[in-house]
C-alpha cells in the first residue's frame, strides 16, 4: 500500500472474515459440545480464527487498523443480535414447528452476546496490544512467539470474562472453571497448530502489500477509531 489511509483487498477480506467469525461464534456458543473427555462451547470451532486474523492484521498493518476491525466486528455482531431478537418477538406462523429451537438460540443471544462482546473487546484489544508492543520491542523478530503469547493473553482475558457472565446459573462453578481452563488451553493449542499457515499468510501479505507497520508513537486509546 502506498498510504496507510488506503484499504487493500487483503485487508478488506480479512476484515470481512473477522466479522463473520465473531458473529458465527456467538451463535455457536449456545451449544456445549463434547470432544473426547473434554467439554467445549461450539464457538471453539471458529472463534480462534478471529484471534489469528487479529494477529495478522496487527502484524502487517498495525494497531490502528486492527482497532477499526475490532469495532466493526462489534457493531456487526450487535446488528445480528438485534435482528435475531426482532425475529423472536414476531409471531410465528401457525404451521411452523421450529419456534422453540429458534427461540432457544436467539433467546440466549442477548446474554451470550453481552458476555461475548465484553470479553471480545477486552481480549481482542489485549491481543493486539501485546502483539504490537512485542513487535516493536523485538524489532519485528519472533513472530511465532509473539502470536502465541498474544493469543494466550487475549484468550485468558476473554474466557475469564465470558464464562461467568454467559453461564452463571446454568452450569456449576467447578464445571465452569474446568470449561474455562480447557477453552484457554485448546484455543492456544489451536493457534500453535495453525501457526505454520499463519506465518505463510503474513509473509505473503507483507510481500504483496509492500507494508510492515511498526507502531511507533501511536495512541493505544481504543476509542480513537478514526485514527488510521
Amino acid at each position: 500500500m502506498n498510504s496507510e489511509k488506503n484499504v487493500s483487498l487483503s485487508f478488506m477480506l480479512m476484515g470481512v472474515l473477522f466479522c463473520v467469525c465473531l458473529v458465527a461464534s456467538n451463535l455457536l456458543e449456545t451449544k456445549i459440545i463434547q470432544i473426547g473427555p473434554f467439554a467445549l462451547t461450539a464457538g471453539f470451532l471458529v472463534f480462534p480464527v478471529s484471534y489469528i486474523i487479529n494477529d495478522c492484521i496487527a502484524e502487517v498493518w498495525g494497531f490502528r487498523k486492527v482497532r477499526l476491525v475490532i469495532w466493526l466486528g462489534f457493531l456487526m455482531n450487535f446488528f445480528v443480535v438485534l435482528l435475531g431478537n426482532i425475529a423472536v418477538a414476531l409471531p410465528a406462523a401457525p404451521f411452523w414447528k421450529g419456534e422453540e429451537h429458534f427461540n432457544f438460540v436467539f433467546g440466549l443471544a442477548p446474554r451470550i452476546a453481552f458476555a461475548s462482546l465484553l470479553a471480545f473487546i477486552v481480549g481482542s484489544f489485549l491481543n493486539a496490544w501485546v502483539m504490537s508492543r512485542m513487535k516493536v520491542i523485538s524489532k519485528g523478530r519472533n513472530f511465532s512467539l509473539r502470536a502465541v503469547v498474544s493469543t494466550l493473553v487475549g484468550e485468558t482475558a476473554d474466557s475469564l470474562i465470558f464464562f461467568p457472565i454467559a453461564f452463571f446459573g446454568l452450569i456449576g462453578g467447578s464445571e465452569m472453571l474446568m470449561l474455562m481452563l480447557i477453552q484457554i488451553a485448546a484455543k492456544t493449542l489451536y493457534e500453535i497448530i495453525i501457526l505454520p499457515l499463519t506465518v505463510q499468510v503474513v509473509k505473503y501479505v507483507k510481500r504483496h502489500e509492500h507494508t510492515d507497520v511498526f507502531d511507533q508513537n501511536i495512541s493505544y486509546n481504543i476509542l480513537k477509531i478514526k485514527d488510521l
